[in-house]
């Protein structure tokens, strides 16, 4: 018969060890669907996941390692005994209810850019700086934004070897950046500008055809089409003529690096490709570095895939990427007229890593806590 002491011993191994229950807020959305997938491809750490969405998604079943889950409504009750919560919900809804679910004893981490610039909440990486998320006073973690991250795991390694300075990027963004319904444009408009193989050659041609198969451009996320087209506008227009993604991809990469005075100049523009973001880089460096030297460090990155070799027309694109894990970088050169510097085109899936992943992979390490 076991004694007090021994079963007193079992049940704390047992507290100790056990595995920790997830909720995933915004269960059924496309970034949503993309962290159950992820969920399904790796190891299942957790005891309970709950799989939690809008009134309007209640009650449908999602299956999540071989079970059929229910997804329920967002409400309080929603996080009774949930350990670590993963949301991937607006802006404006993250604020309400991701200091409710801390309050319900969850850890979040945050998918939206609510608290990304809050001084007590971090800005996560695993590769970069997975340290900061026991940095967590409001008992939220924050994921950043898709355009930042692609980029991030390299720039991370290239500034712990030689001290980043100065980043100058253009980004060209997947139209799935700008959610389904950008999505559902594209396609839409394409469906459209397919029927003729001039189209595209005559100023204004694409906007007529457009207007012709009842396509409203005021029911577009855009001002002017996407297909056939590219549009130097992402995000919301801010203050000086800047974007929203402009900024985050300044703020962010300050914050995530731990660099206040890093100097950034962004130029974000949206692109007719359903998923991945591409971006062109230009990197200066506060010490001495060679392209070899850069790439023999990206290939050492285990979450980074070098692709450089243009004489045989190998890089990356946003088709090759899209669906995959990690940051695929190419066309790694030294700056001909910058000292220090270093030019590199790098692609990641905005849906991926520069979202559902990312924001997985902190839960992670959150979850090696239990």
């Amino acid at each position: 018969m076991a004694t007090p002491k021994r079963l007193f011993t079992q049940e704390l191994e047992d507290n100790l060890s056990r595995k920790p229950n997830l909720a995933l807020v915004g269960a059924t959305g496309a970034v949503g669907t993309v962290m159950v997938s992820i969920i399904n491809e790796r190891e299942n750490i957790w005891g309970e996941i709950r799989l939690i969405a809008s009134k309007k998604s209640a009650g449908k079943k999602i299956k999540v390692h071989g079970q059929d889950l229910t997804v329920v409504e967002l409400s309080a009750e929603a996080f009774d005994g949930i350990d670590i919560a993963m949301f991937d919900v607006p802006d404006e809804i993250a604020e309400i209810w991701a200091p409710i679910a801390v309050e319900h004893g969850a850890v979040v981490v945050d998918n939206s850019a609510a608290f990304r610039m809050n001084d007590q909440v971090p800005l996560v990486v695993p590769e970069v700086n997975p340290e900061q998320t026991k940095n967590r006073p409001l008992g939220i973690i924050s994921n950043p934004n898709c355009t930042t991250l692609t980029m991030m795991a390299a720039l991370g390694a290239l500034h712990a070897k030689w001290k980043l300075t100065e980043l100058v990027v253009a980004s060209y963004q997947a139209v799935s950046g700008a959610g389904a319904a950008g999505v559902d444009q594209l396609q839409k408009e394409i469906a459209v500008v397919a029927t003729d193989p001039l189209a595209g050659t005559r100023s204004g041609d694409v906007a007529s055809m457009l207007k012709a198969a009842g396509l409203n451009q005021a029911d577009s996320l855009w001002s002017v089409p996407i297909a056939l087209n590219v549009i130097p506008m992402a995000g919301s227009l801010k203050a000086g003529g800047h974007s929203s993604e402009e900024m985050k991809v300044r703020d962010e990469s300050r914050k995530i690096l731990g660099i206040k005075d890093l100097k950034v100049a962004a130029s974000c523009v949206r692109v007719p490709v359903q998923v991945s973001h591409s971006l062109a880089v230009h990197a200066t460096f506060a010490n001495p570095l060679t392209v070899a030297e850069v790439q023999a460090e990206l290939e050492a990155s285990p979450s980074v895939v070098l692709m450089d070799d243009p004489e045989k027309g190998i890089y990356p694109t946003p088709n090759h990427v899209a669906g995959q894990d990690p940051t695929f970088v190419g066309r790694v050169r030294q700056a001909l007229d910058f000292e220090n510097s270093i030019e590199m085109f790098v692609v990641g899936d905005n849906l991926r890593k520069g979202a559902a992943l990312n924001t997985y992979e902190i839960a992670e390490l959150v979850a090696q806590e239990f």
